[in-house]
């Protein structure tokens, strides 16, 4: 965690010591320092914050770093704070009028302990008597995680290990985003948003995750994942040729990003980062989707599946996923009579395998035999580390990777196995025709365009362009590609609010500070430029507070991007079908949100210069300000009638 510009309370001297026992204690100001000099325990006020927390961060370099914080939920209001043994042995942090804001928490008394800090940034806490350590911060780390320090969890005892994300730079408490370690049938890691996967490594064949192509074993040299095949699973990483300080942080993102310390820099260089996109979430193709960043759209059914809701994928909203198109046939191999209809298996390469790995050893030959033999069977894989992997139910996130992965391979019904041959005959037919009817249009071009004079082409974009220039825009500015992509670092994908209609919506700030709603149209939507246009003319002349603000668009090359005020409460829906946000609203606050929608109704049927109908009015259309003052949004299907018109046609049928 990084904070510039932090000014660290004067030294005072006599309290550099690494070790304290009862009755000492630690008052603030004061501090300890590890015998190496390494880290320091105190308290500290984060950036732009003027709370206290006792924490740990490194001491020698020039970036203050803090590792490890106690009191994150109880943070001091002054500089009264003080760590201390209590009565019963237990680390405390007191406050001014003697109250606990933070403990140990060990449940059996220890009458003659002290507190010590190690080089490694661990503070134990050991009986003096036997030197036996019976707490340490080790085992409740906060967002950052440390060489020796073990991640894991152990399901005899129910007791897992796992660092949590700050809410902010500026406040420790925690955060939406944890890290650790899941002890399926092979080990692997993930970060989860509230409770719910939101980044997974891949399995652990015992050198790599196999879900990381981009693994550098430079920077993860020491690094192991211990399987005690008990029920006990944990992660650890000590760098045997003394690499530089090294951590790995969970920011407040939900990035989890690896560090060293650079001393030429005198600054952190990152050396590894995930999520790193859009396909790096989990689960976004959905059901037997596959997803590759490479491609456009990123999201696509794997052979043998078909989109389960058509309309949604035409959209942008992948998260349906896919379902088969033909049902399987299950027969058994031994059975001689009907082997040639066995269901048969297709090939995906360079694959990042799919959640819910179920392992079996043996050698790659036999794991087409066991899943075959196996009805429930729906995909396998083989990998030298690990043996046979297989798979029944729903395959959740599938990648395709341009670099290592695995070889899968999916169950389908015999009846497919002709699709397949016939779509490679298909393939190779239509590359012969397709070269020679683009080498024989190649050459008519170059003859017509030598006896033509040069014609000029106009682009989407001028068209696009012409098309807002005449639609009088009221107050409406135009951005720039650089600025809304800077303003929403890069489109990343922690930014994204959400996904739906038409495109990805993603939360960004602009260069004065204002917060922004950035949503970025799918160059991949048959109807996106339609939508477009749509909306940007129906809210342009629209001026209600009960109806979402419109700050600008920007149109570079493919791009169609809107630009909107920024909802702190995001949608309707969000609230109305949690089980634990409902119970925000009251009556009141339910009426209002009602009444506020109706007035927004009213305004666009009645008492707009235009008669709009909305078409496709729902609770996550429906987005709410930091008072909850609900603004109807997503103006891209609206249908604008005349001021006497009461009535159309249309020739589809379009939103809710």
């Amino acid at each position: 965690m990084k904070m510039h510009g932090y000014k660290p309370r004067k030294d005072l001297a006599g309290v550099a010591r690494d070790t304290i026992t009862s009755p000492q204690s630690i008052t603030d100001p004061d501090y300890i320092i590890s015998n190496g000099s390494t880290f320091k325990l105190g308290f500290f006020s984060p950036v732009n914050s003027t709370n206290r927390y006792l924490g740990i961060w490194y001491n020698r370099i020039s970036v203050f770093t803090v590792v490890w914080v106690a009191n994150r939920e109880k943070p001091l209001n002054d500089s009264s704070g003080v760590l201390t043994i209590s009565e019963d042995g237990n680390l405390v942090v007191l406050d001014r009028q003697k109250e606990i804001l933070w403990s140990s928490n060990v449940t059996k008394s220890v009458a003659n302990s002290n507190f010590h800090l190690l080089d490694s940034g661990n503070l134990v806490l050991r009986e003096n008597t036997r030197g036996k350590i019976v707490w340490e911060s080790f085992q409740h780390p906060s967002n950052t995680f440390l060489p020796k320090m073990k991640l894991g969890v152990n399901l005899r005892t129910n007791q897992t290990v796992q660092y949590t994300s700050w809410k902010s730079p500026s406040d420790p408490s925690i955060g939406s985003f944890s890290v650790g370690m899941a002890s399926g049938s092979i080990p692997e890691a993930f970060i989860w948003k509230d409770g719910r996967p939101y980044w997974r490594s891949g399995p652990w064949n015992g050198q790599i995750f196999i879900g990381e192509p981009d693994w550098n074993p430079e920077y993860h040299n020491g690094f192991s994942v211990v399987d005690d095949k008990e029920g006990t699973v944990y992660s650890t990483f000590d760098y045997a040729n003394e690499l530089p300080l090294s951590k790995f942080v969970l920011n407040s993102q939900g990035n989890l990003v690896q560090t060293y310390w650079d001393d030429s820099k005198e600054d952190w260089k990152v050396v590894g980062l995930a999520p790193k996109g859009e396909c790096d979430v989990y689960g976004t193709c959905g059901a037997f989707g596959s997803c590759d960043s490479l491609s456009s759209p990123i999201c696509s059914c794997i052979g043998g599946f078909e989109p389960k809701i058509i309309e949604e994928w035409n959209r942008g909203n992948w998260t349906s996923g896919c379902i088969r198109k033909a049902p399987l046939q299950c027969q058994r191999v031994s059975n001689s009579v009907e082997e040639e209809k066995a269901d048969w298996f297709l090939k995906l390469k360079m694959f990042k395998v799919p959640d819910f790995t179920e392992r079996s050893y043996g050698a790659k030959e036999s794991c087409r035999k066991q899943c075959l033999e196996n009805c429930a069977c729906v995909a396998y894989a083989h990998d030298a580390g690990i043996g046979c992997m297989s798979w029944s139910g729903n395959l959740i996130d599938l990648r395709k990777f341009s670099i290592r992965g695995s070889d899968i391979y999916i169950r389908l019904a015999y009846s497919e196995s002709n699709k397949e041959r016939n779509l490679k005959v298909i393939i190779r037919i239509t590359l012969i025709i397709g070269v020679i009817a683009i080498a024989s249009t190649a050459c008519y071009l170059w003859r017509w365009t030598a006896k033509k004079p040069a014609r000029k082409i106009k682009s989407r974009k001028s068209l696009l362009l012409d098309y807002l220039n005449d639609v009088k825009l009221n107050e409406l500015t135009v951005f720039s590609l650089k600025e809304v992509a800077t303003a929403t670092n890069n489109f990343h994908v922690s930014n994204m609010l959400g996904r739906g209609g038409f495109g990805s919506v993603y939360k960004g700030k602009l260069h004065d500070g204002q917060e922004i709603a950035v949503k970025r149209l799918s160059t991949s939507s048959r109807q996106g430029l339609e939508e477009f246009m749509n909306e940007v003319v129906v809210i342009s002349k629209l001026q209600h507070r009960n109806l979402v603000r419109l700050l600008g668009c920007c149109t570079e090359g493919e791009e169609k991007v809107l630009i909107y005020e920024y909802m702190p409460n995001k949608s309707l829906d969000a609230i109305v079908f949690d089980p634990l946000n409902k119970r925000l609203l009251d009556w009141k606050k339910r009426f209002n949100i009602i009444e506020g929608i109706g007035r927004g109704l009213l305004y666009l049927h009645r008492d707009s210069r235009m008669k709009i109908i909305h078409r496709d009015l729902k609770a996550s259309n429906i987005l709410l300000n930091e008072d909850l003052n609900p603004k109807i949004s997503d103006f891209g299907i609206a249908r604008i009638f005349d001021g006497i018109e009461n009535q159309a046609n249309t020739k589809r049928v379009v939103g809710t």
